[in-house]
C-alpha cells in the first residue's frame, strides 16, 4: 500500500505502535498529539486519510472533525476512540467522519478499514463518477442521470449536487455550501441554499416532501444519502 496518513493521537505508546505497523504496511505516517495541531495539519497538509482520536488535549476529535469539514476538506477521516456508545458513533458520523473504530482494536481490522476508505475515495476521484442509489453524478461531463435518464439542471444546481456528491455522507452546513459552491467569503443572511436544495429535490426526488437523497439534518445543514 501507499498513502500519506495523519495520526492525531496523544497516547505515546499507541502512537509508536501505530506508526511502526502502518509504516511496515507501506504508509507514510505523520503524527500530532493535540486538537489544534491536528486541525492545522489536516487543513494545511496533503494527506490521504486522517486517523483521529476523540479524546485529545485542547479539544475533542469531534470538534476537530467538524472544523475540518467546515473548511471544505474532504480527506477521509477514521475516528479512533475508547467510547463505543451508539450516540458517540452517530455524532462522529454526523460531523463528517467516514468511519469509526473502537479501542482496543486489532491491527488487521484497522488496516482493512483504511484500505476500504482509501479505495472508495480514490475510486470516486479517479473515475469522476459518483453513484448514489438511482442517481449518477458525472463530475467530468457535468451531468446527472436518474435511472439512466439525464436530469436537466442549471449550472448552479449541478455545482451544488456535485459538491454534495464529492462529500456524500457528510453533513454540510449552509455556511460551507455558500463558501465553496457560491464563493461567498463572508457569512450571508440568505435562503439561497434552501431554495436551490428545494429545486434539486423537485428534480431528483420521487417525493420531494419525503426526500431520500438530499436530507435535512436539523441544526446542522444537509447531507447527501445514498440509499441501497
Amino acid at each position: 500500500m501507499d498513502g500519506r496518513l495523519l495520526l492525531v493521537e496523544d497516547e505515546p505508546g499507541l502512537v509508536a505502535t501505530l506508526q511502526d505497523r502502518l509504516t511496515a504496511a507501506g504508509y507514510r505516517v505523520e503524527s500530532v498529539g493535540d486538537a489544534r495541531s491536528g486541525f492545522e495539519r489536516a487543513v494545511a497538509g496533503k494527506y490521504d486519510l486522517v486517523l483521529l482520536d476523540v479524546m485529545l488535549p485542547g479539544g475533542s476529535g469531534f470538534e476537530v472533525c467538524r472544523a475540518v469539514r467546515r473548511h471544505g476538506v474532504s480527506t477521509p477521516i477514521l475516528m479512533l476512540t475508547a467510547r463505543g456508545s451508539v450516540t458517540d458513533r452517530v455524532t462522529g458520523l454526523k460531523l463528517g467522519a467516514d468511519d469509526y473504530l473502537v479501542k482496543p482494536f486489532q491491527m488487521a481490522e484497522l488496516l482493512a478499514r483504511i484500505e476500504a476508505l482509501l479505495r472508495r475515495h480514490n475510486s470516486a476521484t479517479e473515475v469522476g463518477v459518483v453513484e448514489c442509489g438511482d442517481l449518477m453524478i458525472d463530475l467530468k461531463r457535468g451531468e446527472v442521470t436518474k435511472t439512466g435518464r439525464i436530469v436537466e439542471l442549471s449550472t448552479r444546481e449541478f455545482d451544488l449536487i456535485r459538491y454534495f456528491g464529492e462529500h456524500r455522507g457528510h453533513v454540510l452546513s449552509r455556511e460551507r455550501l455558500l463558501k465553496y459552491v457560491w464563493g461567498y467569503t463572508e457569512i450571508q443572511s440568505t435562503r439561497t441554499v434552501d431554495v436551490h436544495v428545494a429545486w434539486l429535490r423537485q428534480k431528483l426526488e420521487d417525493n420531494p416532501r419525503r426526500p431520500k437523497y438530499i436530507l435535512t439534518v436539523h441544526g446542522f445543514g444537509y447531507r447527501l444519502a445514498c440509499p441501497q
